[in-house]
């Protein structure tokens, strides 16, 4: 939607935003990521919206935060589909939920489960929450190859992080512990509040996209903590994949 020709929210325009994004979640990591780019400039900043654009191996790309949960996101998806980008990578971070999954590893998302709002204002619950197959096998294939300790699969989308860190104080904490026991089972890698949304919105927009996660903990064996270095290497696998992923589109 635009507001004297610039996006509501993001405060931008079609011809400052390149065709592939990375969406951080937090404001701050914006000049970080944008530190990887060519000739990277600021764009705008508004509410929880930080953007960024610069250009990797000639192609226009940029950076623009979304903030914590899904509509957030939706909203950054939303304008930047608007300004024209089509290839969205989210890097974030989250607490590991199968016991393989440890701080300081790096989870690929396949798919989310929808234990979220937003995604049911686009779909129903019976459409699937998932990531792009180009995007998944360039994250892959970029954390395989930066060495990182990776894990590839299905992920959970929730609304309320402290529903997750502590249920036994929620009135519903017999319904949250149930649904969290089934996760497990089912070997859900991680845990976060974004992927959902997004890939539900992006499958109603045509675009593509896909999240590469920096675990911080393991949620049911470990002491909350961060580790060193850990929010470099999701961002660095997505750098690394979307260099991929424009290679493949000049190909095509």
């Amino acid at each position: 939607m635009l507001i004297d020709g610039k996006q509501m929210h993001l405060q931008c325009t079609a011809k400052e935003i390149g065709r592939y994004v990375i969406l951080p979640g937090d404001p701050g990591r914006c000049a970080a990521i944008a530190a990887f780019f060519d000739d990277a400039h600021a764009v705008s900043s508004n509410r929880e919206f930080n953007v960024w654009t610069g250009f990797l191996d000639g192609e226009k790309v940029s950076v623009c935060s979304t903030g914590i949960g899904g509509p957030s996101a939706a909203i950054a998806l939303e304008e930047l589909v608007e300004c024209g980008a089509d290839t969205f990578i989210r890097v974030g971070t989250c607490g590991g939920v199968d016991a393989s999954v440890r701080g300081g590893d790096v989870v690929v998302a396949t798919a989310a489960v929808r234990q979220e709002g937003t995604s049911r204002e686009y779909l129903p619950l019976e459409y699937p929450a998932a990531a792009s197959y180009p995007i998944v096998r360039a994250l892959a294939d970029a954390c395989e190859a930066l060495g990182f300790r990776t894990h590839v699969g299905v992920i959970q989308s929730k609304d309320s992080f402290y529903g997750e860190i502590r249920p036994q104080c929620m009135p519903i904490a017999a319904q949250l512990q149930e649904k969290w026991n089934a996760w497990t089972a089912a070997g859900v890698l991680a845990s976060e509040m974004e992927s959902a949304a997004l890939f539900v919105a992006g499958a109603c927009l045509h675009v593509r996209c896909g999240t590469v996660l920096n675990v911080l903990w393991n949620d049911e064996s470990e002491a909350p903590a961060v580790p060193e270095g850990a929010a470099q290497r999701g961002i660095r696998a997505a750098v690394e994949a979307i260099r991929r992923l424009i290679r493949e589109d000049n190909r095509s």
